[in-house]
């Protein structure tokens, strides 16, 4: 039998490729399917009631209008609304979370201070220990605990209930829990991790939380756990100041210039085929990967090896379709050695896809300055889906939700 810690290496491969064959394996099961069964967690070997297809769309090896259109292929709207949905959750946190970078800097902030607290009170290092290393004695939240550090994914499901666990029955911060499943996912997203994890407190929607309960785990586990009075009953809001009204989103290419530039690939837009750079002047194609600035502690092994080698894909497909030899850049995208890249190509532009608020976003912003410097732009080429949907991230889901229609109209995916 495969012990539980190799399985990934051998199942999730960090290629274009393999999300393509995975987006085609699921597409049967997209519809009544997937609507009827999508809630259930089945342990880590039987993740087939859902796509799994998260860690290549996350860092968009396949893209989410991609993803959609083949589903479309096959099931109709609303045989296939479910899944479709949840496509577009991701889309909802990371446009509300565009509008409002100020949330994510708080959220770095309450990171750093929940770090200084564990090395201040040693009741609570203990307490955040025993979490991260499934030593609660809570069979499921243990399991999870595991699960996520040696396969580097859960079930949405599981996310739920580990988070609720985490914050109301552990009574642990928030934020460190968030950082540890940014830290351990393959498809850890700033908006989406964060986002998430603000909705099960009660800071996302205000006052609505989510509350772990013993019979809902059991159902939807299968009978795989039982937990009973371990678990608080009650899951009473987080508070905090309110969150900032959204703020216009910045300004960004919809399509590549006319003039010649260098094309700079991150781990945030892997699908350089749908980025029309045919009969573009691309003079020189570098990336870097830098996962380990998703928190202070770093990031685990397998976010890093999946974001590593979905960055190498995507650099030998670029190059083979644009005829250059890419250039693979240390890891951490250090601005200064953008710069004398971007500078020997004797370039006056550089263009990078959009990278939306989080770690590679702050790098971004330091790689601007240091080319600003050399004389050199740096622009963001931000894809029609985003354009398209963002706007429609100002408050709750269901707005957005409510749009889906008519923006599949406008990006001609109806």
């Amino acid at each position: 039998m495969i012990a539980l810690a190799e399985t990934p290496r051998l199942a999730w491969l960090p290629s274009r490729a393999e999300g393509l064959r995975r987006l085609e394996a699921f597409l049967p099961s997209a519809g009544r399917r997937y609507a009827e069964t999508r809630n259930y967690d089945q342990g880590p070997e039987a993740h087939d009631n859902v796509s799994t297809l998260s860690p290549w769309i996350r860092h968009r090896l396949i893209t989410e209008a991609e993803v959609v259109r083949a589903v479309r292929g096959r099931h109709s709207f609303r045989a296939a609304e479910k899944f479709i949905q949840e496509v577009c959750w991701r889309t909802y946190w990371k446009g509300w979370l565009e509008m409002r970078p100020a949330v994510w800097a708080a959220y770095r902030g309450e990171v750093l201070a929940g770090l200084a607290a564990l090395d201040e009170d040693a009741a609570l290092r203990r307490r955040w220990s025993a979490a991260v290393e499934g030593r609660t004695g809570i069979a499921c939240f243990d399991a999870w605990a595991a699960e996520l550090v040696t396969t580097g994914y859960l079930h949405n499901h599981a996310r739920m209930w580990f988070a609720s666990i985490w914050i109301f029955t552990l009574r642990l911060p928030w934020a460190l829990g968030a950082d540890f499943f940014l830290r351990h996912l393959m498809d850890g997203d700033p908006a989406s991790n964060t986002l998430s994890w603000r909705w099960v407190a009660g800071l996302h929607t205000r006052g609505k939380t989510y509350l772990a309960r013993p019979g809902n785990i059991a159902t939807y586990t299968r009978g795989r756990f039982r937990p009973g009075a371990e678990l608080s009953e009650r899951a009473p809001a987080l508070s905090e100041p309110l969150h900032p009204a959204p703020a216009p989103l910045p300004p960004a290419l919809s399509r590549p210039p006319a003039e010649p530039f260098a094309l700079l690939i991150t781990e945030e837009d892997l699908s350089i085929e749908d980025l029309s750079l045919q009969g573009c002047r691309v003079l020189g194609i570098a990336g870097a990967v830098c996962t380990a600035a998703r928190s202070p502690l770093g990031a685990g092994a397998l976010a890093v090896s999946f974001a590593r080698g979905a960055l190498q894909d995507a650099l030998a497909r670029s190059g083979r379709d644009l005829g250059l030899a890419p250039v693979p850049l240390a890891e951490g995208l250090a601005a200064e050695e953008v710069a004398v890249w971007a500078r020997g190509l004797g370039v006056g532009r550089v263009v990078t896809p959009y990278a939306p608020v989080g770690p590679v976003q702050e790098k971004l912003e330091a790689i601007e300055v240091a080319l600003r410097i050399e004389g050199i732009a740096l622009l963001r080429l931000r894809r029609r889906w985003d354009e398209a949907f963002w706007p429609h991230a100002t408050k709750g889901f269901f707005g957005l939700k409510r749009q889906i229609p008519a923006v599949f109209a406008q990006l001609g995916l109806d």
